[in-house]
């Protein structure tokens, strides 16, 4: 009886001890809410910088758990992964749209969000007003379209004029002292609000800024697109798609029909560093722009800030790109996430933001890096 009383006194205690760490368990999981972050995809090189700034401050953030997914550029895929987070009990979805455009892929998300009772944030790819109206506890992080374009358009200017640069009436990079700069433009997605507000608003800021001793008028190596308006800016350029490979491809192409010492290419501009670093490399292949003394060079600008970008940069090999600041991003996104975690609407607590009028959109915004 000694045995069997002390055997039951041992499976009690076992018991209670079981029950303990189970509720503790329970009760340290309920503390951390899970985030799930759903990128367009891995490969891009700026929203890498973001995902590794979040993965660096959440670190501090013992009330979320961030798990990151991958949609591969595929918008099913991504709206698929989305409804298995919400059936496995997400606390809050903070999604970077694949297809950018059309309403019709992001409305669908919301809706998924909204019939869960889930918040959602959409960032860095620009969703519509409507979307996001659509949905008291839904809001959108990114940054202003068109200021990129525009940061990029001065710090072309800037460039052009430097005294270095402008011998009072002709700049070193007028190759063929026309008065008139060709550049090649690489743009990024087409649809894309970013991508169109940095192919015409750099051009138009650029040549309002040299004021008429310049003009940046797009070279013939541009291939000529229709579906824009026709101002003699947004229907040329090159088709990129953000990437650094498509644009090394389309810069070689480029170069077999276009020269670089003649005056028919004199400048690139490029939505993104990535195609900024592409279009380097194929003119690496003919001697430009390797930073060694006395090899040609063409001035060339992107948008991001890259690490890459700002070491090509230091090593004389790119000339500007504008900062899409990564860290505050990141730290903008997981402060949202705060208040999910903390019981609070999404967008509470942002009236120190830069906040769109009228619906719940903030702006993140860009400094240029030369």
């Amino acid at each position: 009886m000694k045995k069997i009383a002390g055997l039951m006194l041992i499976l009690l205690l076992a018991g209670v001890i079981f029950t303990f760490s189970g509720c503790r368990k329970q009760s340290g999981e309920s503390s951390a809410a899970s985030v799930d972050v759903f990128w367009y995809s891995f490969a891009d090189t700026y929203l890498a910088s973001v995902r590794n700034s979040m993965d660096e401050q959440v670190r501090t953030m013992s009330n979320l758990r961030v798990t990151h997914h991958d949609s591969q550029e595929r918008q099913d895929l991504q709206a698929q992964m989305v409804q298995t987070a919400i059936t496995q009990g997400t606390k809050l979805l903070v999604v970077n749209i694949v297809t950018t455009g059309s309403e019709d892929a992001a409305m669908n998300i919301v809706d998924m969000a909204k019939n869960a009772n889930v918040p959602i944030i959409f960032f860095n790819r620009e969703v519509s007003d409507a979307v996001i109206n659509s949905y008291d506890n839904a809001c959108f992080v990114g940054t202003d379209a068109d200021e990129a374009g525009y940061m990029q358009g001065q710090a072309v200017a800037n460039f052009l004029l430097k005294d270095e640069n402008w011998n009072g009436s002709r700049s070193t990079y007028d190759l063929d002292g026309d008065g008139v700069i060709r550049y090649i433009m690489f743009r990024g997605e087409h649809g894309n609000a970013e991508a169109f507000g940095r192919t015409k608003f750099s051009v138009t800021e650029a040549n309002r800024l040299l004021g008429g001793r310049l003009t940046l008028a797009p070279s013939a190596a541009n291939e000529t697109s229709t579906q824009y308006e026709n101002d003699g800016i947004s229907n040329f350029f090159l088709y990129g798609n953000w990437s650094a490979a498509n644009a090394a491809n389309l810069m070689r192409t480029a170069l077999a029909a276009h020269s670089l010492t003649n005056g028919s290419i004199e400048l690139i501009m490029a939505n993104n560093d990535d195609q900024a670093i592409g279009a380097i490399e194929a003119m690496n292949e003919q001697g430009f722009n390797t930073g060694r003394a006395g090899t040609g060079y063409i001035p060339v600008f992107g948008v991001d800030a890259t690490a890459v970008a700002v070491e090509a940069i230091r090593a004389g090999r790119m000339t500007g790109t504008v900062l899409q600041d990564a860290v505050a991003m990141g730290r903008t996104i997981l402060e949202l996430a705060q208040n999910v975690a903390g019981g609070r609407n999404v967008f509470s607590n942002t009236s120190g933001y830069n906040v769109d009028r009228g619906v719940d959109k903030i702006r993140v915004p860009y400094a240029i890096v030369e």
